[in-house]
């Protein structure tokens, strides 16, 4: 009887064990979606460039030269499932070369998954030395790159952003990158906008050509007429202070590795529910915003047309949340030309920069800054964006405000706004700013209940996680072992407009 009893007893308690560790695991595993599905994937570091070139002729305070060994653009910056993305190749001297894919994302912990390789088209038995073009209308530098190779987007190809890796054949003597987005139409919670608008401006291929430069003259103008930049041209190695020094893997990847895939890589690590577009997108298509309950502006967002910036305030009309994980944001304006063959949409054009002006106040709660440093410091710890963290009245995240970021005035049309964060910033080099400035970090909610938060920093999303080639910002080591507490916040932030029931 007892050993009846012992044996019944035993039973009970594997059931109960067994429950209670099934509901353990609903707690911790991750949810199923897209991309959790994606990101079970194999994955591989072989995305990562290894052989960039440094030449021995430039001094860092003359930038960055083209990198001719091997250099390419394409046709799309966001492009659709059936749609043919066109690749344009030069190498210098004429080599046989190879194109991989990679889509960037969590894989884990590699950063990326390889998802075709590319051969040149037939009749290009080895790569050719492409012209550079000259000067057009504003300066603008326009490639007519003969076609390289193309590739129909897959049917089943997930929403990310793909790096194209090219590498020269001769011992991979060479090797540079090209970027794209893959867009849907799915409704999903989160929706990831890369700044390529501002990706673009900054690029100074060949040399000294993005908006901020007259010919030869690195920051050499101030006046509109000139201020222009093509979207047919490769990449150049981002120069701009930031990073201090020569970064290899910013070679044809406009901003994304600096500011950006630290993000994308925690989100779908964590497991949300994320589809990605351009700025393209966001001027071309406000209609796509509604299909998610949560828009991101990510990383260093600084410039977008006019109908960039009615779309997005229409979202956040209509009810969807924004999250502004950036600095110095909605606070340039361009307007977008067509190529010199009628092709729309492929340069765009300065218009001008207006500090406190009221649509950044309006859309994100502050105003956009340049430069500026300083030391992150909570104000307002009992708000439930800081639930978890441990947070308390005065404590510090060490040097998060930088490269650029957002602060007073603030909007006082929105009276539910409140201050998470806020403190005096410095200069690049640890000085007083020339007139005083501090920094915010604020939130506030519209009528209809959704919420609009505002990092206001470019490095918000420097300390979420460190992928495979992550890339430090100048004089900052610490970044790369992340922060549980910014995390954790941007966490509470996300779940909380993911969770969200808009009013009618």
């Amino acid at each position: 009887m007892k050993k009846r009893m012992l044996i019944v007893m035993s039973i009970i308690l594997v059931f109960a064990w067994s429950g209670a560790e099934s509901e353990a695991q609903k707690k911790t595993s991750k949810p199923d979606n897209i991309i959790t599905r994606e990101n079970s994937k194999p994955g591989t570091t072989d995305w990562i460039l290894t052989n960039v070139p440094r030449h021995d002729d430039e001094p860092y305070d003359q930038g960055w030269h083209r990198r001719t060994e091997i250099e390419g653009y394409v046709s799309h910056m966001s492009i659709k499932k059936g749609d043919t993305l066109r690749i344009y190749v030069s190498t210098d001297p004429p080599s046989d070369y190879l194109i991989e894919i990679f889509r960037m994302g969590y894989y884990g912990g590699t950063g990326g998954r390889l998802m075709t390789t590319l051969s040149p088209l037939k009749g290009l038995k080895k790569g050719t030395r492409q012209l550079t073009p000259v000067d057009g209308q504003y300066h603008i530098m326009e490639c007519n790159w003969t076609e390289s190779a193309k590739l129909a987007i897959p049917e089943d190809w997930v929403s990310g952003v793909y790096l194209g890796k090219l590498s020269v054949w001769r011992e991979k003597a060479a090797e540079a990158y090209f970027v794209f987005v893959v867009a849907d139409d799915r409704k999903a919670d989160l929706l990831f906008q890369v700044s390529d608008f501002t990706w673009q401006s900054y690029n100074r291929w060949p040399q000294w050509r993005s908006m901020y430069d007259s010919p030869n003259n690195p920051w050499g103008t101030r006046r509109a007429e000139t201020y222009a930049a093509g979207f047919d041209r490769p990449y150049a190695i981002f120069w701009n202070g930031f990073p201090a020094g020569f970064e290899p893997l910013t070679n044809g990847s406009g901003e994304f590795l600096m500011t950006e895939f630290p993000l994308a890589y925690w989100l779908e690590k964590e497991g949300y529910d994320v589809s990605y577009i351009s700025q393209m997108d966001v001027h071309e298509n406000g209609p796509t915003l509604l299909r998610g309950k949560v828009y991101l502006s990510v990383g260093h967002d600084e410039y977008l047309t006019e109908e960039c910036y009615l779309n997005i305030l229409k979202a956040r009309d209509e009810g969807v949340n924004l999250a502004f994980l950036c600095g110095n944001s909605v606070s340039g304006r361009v307007e977008l030309l067509p190529s010199t063959d009628g092709r729309p949409n492929r340069g765009m054009h300065y218009i001008g920069h207006v500090t406190g002006n009221p649509d950044e106040i309006e859309l994100m709660g502050a105003t956009s800054y340049g430069v500026g440093m300083a030391d992150w410091t909570c104000t307002n710890p009992d708000h439930w964006v800081f639930e978890g963290t441990g947070m308390k009245k005065g404590d510090i995240v060490p040097q998060l405000v930088g490269w650029e970021y957002h602060g007073p005035p603030l909007a006082e049309q929105h009276k539910d706004l409140v201050v998470l964060a806020e403190g005096p910033v410095t200069d690049y080099y640890g000085q007083p700013g020339r007139r005083p400035r501090s920094y915010a970090t604020t939130i506030y909610s519209t009528p209809k209940g959704n919420l609009v938060f505002d990092a206001g920093t470019c490095w918000w999303n420097k300390v979420l996680s460190a992928p495979p080639g992550y890339i430090n910002p100048p004089f900052i080591n610490h970044f790369k072992n992340g922060d549980a507490r910014i995390q954790r916040i941007t966490k509470n932030v996300l779940d909380r407009m993911i969770s969200i029931q808009i009013k009618k």
